[in-house]
């Protein structure tokens, strides 16, 4: 196994899957070990699962589960957002995914995410309070931007909602 790295949180390390990940990594993240924004994140491999799988009725349920868990309301992010954000761009990039621009959206979304940050630079004594919030909100920011190099590649496809939702997350991490 390539080395990890790893975020820190109130509750000890939490690996993350090396950059270039594929679905086949997902098993090597202890999901039950971290949280997402409902809780346990055992059921993340699943849905990444049904998102892959190609059933388009399977594919959009998932997805929404998904999102409420690791960006509900579209910008709270929890523990397991960055460990998740690497499959869902590798997800993005597979042409047989029937929900990829739902995914970049969500990926800008996440890239977004500031809510816990801008609430301890206005309320610094929050910081100590909500310290892992904000590290989880960073660390999901860094993990978007870790795959950019991607884009270009999506931006060759034939889609225009693909493109529309590719632009946008250009947009985001570029500005």
């Amino acid at each position: 196994m390539k080395p990890r790295t790893e975020l820190r949180n109130g509750q000890g390390a939490v690996p993350q899957p090396p950059r270039t990940t594929t679905l086949h990594d997902v098993a090597l993240v202890p999901w039950s070990d971290i949280e997402d924004v409902s809780g346990s994140a055992a059921a993340i491999p699943y849905l990444l699962a049904a998102i892959a799988s190609g059933d388009e009725a399977a594919t959009q349920n998932a997805l929404d589960r998904l999102r409420h868990r690791i960006c509900r309301h579209g910008f709270v992010v929890g523990q397991a957002t960055a460990v998740t954000v690497p499959f869902l761009w590798d997800l993005a990039q597979r042409p047989q995914t029937t929900c990829r621009a739902q995914i970049l959206r969500l990926l800008r979304n996440i890239a977004d995410a500031r809510q816990w940050e801008t609430t301890a630079a206005a309320y610094p004594k929050l910081r100590r309070r909500h310290g892992d919030d904000i590290e989880w909100e960073s660390a999901a920011r860094r993990a978007v931007h870790a795959q950019r190099g991607v884009i270009p590649r999506l931006l060759a496809e034939n889609d225009n909602e693909l493109l529309d939702a590719t632009e946008a997350l250009a947009s985001t991490l570029t500005g």
